[in-house]
């Protein structure tokens, strides 16, 4: 049967910086205020997030730009990153490859997001870790992180041809009540005027990623209680961006009014994987 819950939550969209200069954030904390560094503005909106449980089937990586799935791991414990490299990280290639018909998986980096209280005298919508829509490349980026990633010979011929970066993220030890991750369906995203390249300045180099502006017709979905045998694919970059398929995903966790007192705080990996076909 499929679910009717609904979300009702505030999201942190950005505007462009007053000044007209390029936006940027550091990837380090200001030690004075222990936030990162940026020059957007902020812009809070409410949205409504639809609980698609029952109807997973209608939303695939080509169609919205992200995927939900199942399928168990032997690997548990996610308790040391080299145990996940040489355990979870080939699991999770043999189910990239699976869903996606790709011939070549790189996994590239994951990270570990473990819940924490939010501090005394914050609310939900306000409290740090704050919700908001992005994109984790840019087709800059995206192109970056080959040469980054990839042996310099492999580099030139896996460029001619179809590649994506692609995201697995799913709970970990326990159902995601708290802080589950929103997807917005691409179908909804006009890609010139909803998104916004921002420099991510890293100590030795920049990256780049997309903040979102609102937009009222962007069609939020989340899987409500996802269990650790549960997982989303999601897209942050595909070469293909003919029209025919989707290209990415905005996505941000959420703070769900509906999620129960007391609930386990979020544990969950995620994990970055470049996808190459032939």
């Amino acid at each position: 049967m499929a679910s009717s819950t609904t979300a009702v939550t505030t999201l942190n969209y950005i505007l462009p910086p007053p000044d007209d200069s390029r936006p940027y954030t550091t990837i380090n904390a200001d030690p004075a205020t222990g936030q990162r560094r940026h020059n957007w503005v902020d812009h809070e909106m409410p949205v409504q997030i639809e609980d698609v449980r029952g109807k997973e089937d209608q939303f695939t990586l080509d169609t919205a730009g992200f995927q939900f799935a199942r399928h168990a791991v032997t690997h548990t414990r996610f308790a040391d990153d080299a145990e996940i490299q040489k355990e979870y990280y080939p699991e999770s290639v043999e189910i990239i490859k699976k869903m996606t018909g790709a011939s070549r998986v790189v996994i590239f980096d994951h990270d570990i997001r473990r819940g924490r209280p939010r501090a005394a005298g914050t609310t939900p919508q306000r409290g740090k870790g704050a919700a908001m829509p992005h994109v984790d490349q840019t087709t800059r980026s995206a192109i970056a992180r080959v040469h980054r990633h990839l042996p310099p010979a492999d580099v030139p011929a896996l460029l001619e041809r179809r590649f994506q970066i692609i995201n697995l993220m799913r709970p970990i030890s326990h159902a995601a009540l708290d802080r589950p991750l929103a997807l917005c369906d691409f179908r909804s995203v006009d890609v010139e005027a909803d998104l916004m390249p921002i420099a991510l300045v890293y100590p030795d180099r920049e990256g780049e990623t997309y903040g979102v502006r609102y937009n009222p017709r962007h069609e939020w979905k989340y899987l409500r209680g996802m269990e650790p045998d549960e997982f989303i694919l999601y897209k942050c970059f595909d070469s293909v961006q003919d029209g025919s398929v989707a290209t990415l995903t905005p996505h941000t966790g959420i703070y769900d009014p509906t999620t129960p007192e007391g609930a386990p705080l979020r544990n969950s990996i995620e994990l970055r994987a470049l996808v190459f076909y032939d």
